[in-house]
């Protein structure tokens, strides 16, 4: 005698539900209530779906099913096994939450609310219910936390603390823009987001004011050495004075330039400046001969050179003289290889 296969006592927060038995006859019926589905899932893999009505059990509506079991001899006439897979086509809540760092490596907590639909049943089913074994809706319900926590965590590593800090209903938008797709490649749909609680440690809360004002986070750590090295030199008896002198300038200065380049006087030996052409001790001209300006940064550079060992720009113009093709230097009025007037 056909026995009924349906889903009997499903309640509001169920999601999926697998019928007990995998000894399924032709002549069956099953019977999928408004908002449900039936998938027939068999050997890992999810087959016919069914959506609601009663449904006789034949070779033509398991089309999918029919052509795997074809190859065992007689399975037209004796029960056959597969599972069956209810699942529930409501909208339903889920929950979220974790820690995580900002772009700048401010520890971030949040959490909040999330709500999401089965869209494509066959799909869920062989990507998240059968694929991961999840046959009861606490342990999906679990797996779900989970996925969403996970790819959360990494888009909001990918932004500023100023970017998400107290803005509850932006960045709830963006986390559906995000993962709205990803969500789509396991058969859901994302239909909202919603964050109740984004904070951070006291440390960075103090911080947000700067990074508001467009302070970068390394400068933002740098302030706060030199306050706490004030308040520890001032708690110091005696040593404090000679300390403080060693220690709080340097923090507060920006870095030293590095040197400039010197050049010595072919006549008097005088240190000067890469860019002098003369000398600024004795006059002298600081021309070597053969030797070449920079036509940008005016530094002194040897015979033959092409680019400036100052500030590496090249040292000829890009024309060559018209009688022997040498390169010539911007402003010549004569080839230095053959003599040649130029224009």
């Amino acid at each position: 005698m056909p026995k009924v296969i349906e889903w009997i006592g499903a309640k509001e927060s169920d999601i999926v539900w697998r019928y007990p038995t995998e000894e399924i006859s032709w002549g069956d019926n099953l019977i999928v209530h408004e908002y449900e589905a039936a998938v027939f899932f068999r050997d890992g893999k999810a087959y016919d779906v069914f959506r609601a009505g009663r449904h006789v059990l034949t070779t033509a509506n398991l089309p999918l099913l029919t052509k795997v079991l074809s190859a065992i001899a007689g399975f037209e006439k004796v029960p056959f096994k597969s599972s069956i897979i209810f699942v529930s086509l409501k909208q339903f809540q889920g929950r979220f939450g974790a820690q995580t760092q900002t772009k700048e490596l401010a520890p971030l907590k949040f959490y909040g609310s999330f709500w999401f639909r089965v869209e494509d049943p066959n799909l869920f089913v062989n990507e998240v219910v059968g694929g991961q074994g999840l046959f009861n809706t606490d342990a999906l319900q679990g797996f779900l936390r989970g996925y969403f926590n996970e790819r959360l965590i990494d888009t909001l590593s990918q932004h500023s603390l100023v970017d998400v800090y107290g803005r509850l209903d932006e960045t709830s938008l963006l986390a559906k823009n995000v993962l709205f797709d990803t969500f789509s490649r396991i058969g859901l749909e994302l239909i909202d987001v919603k964050f109740e609680g984004l904070d951070t440690t006291s440390e960075w809360r103090d911080r947000i004011f700067y990074l508001r004002t467009g302070v970068s986070a390394a400068e933002v750590l740098r302030m706060e050495t030199v306050q706490k090295s004030t308040e520890s030199l001032s708690k110091s008896p005696g040593a404090a004075v000679g300390a403080g002198v060693a220690i709080i300038p340097p923090l507060f200065q920006p870095p030293a330039a590095p040197a400039q380049p010197m050049i010595l006087c072919p006549k008097c030996g005088f240190q000067n400046p890469q860019t002098a052409k003369f000398c600024n001790n004795c006059g002298a001209s600081l021309q070597a001969v053969g030797g070449v300006n920079c036509p940008k940064c005016g530094a002194l550079n040897p015979a033959g050179a092409k680019f400036c060992n100052n500030c590496g720009s090249q040292l000829y113009a890009a024309i060559k003289c018209p009688k022997c093709g040498s390169d010539v230097q911007s402003g010549a009025k004569f080839c230095p290889n053959c003599g040649e007037k130029l224009a």
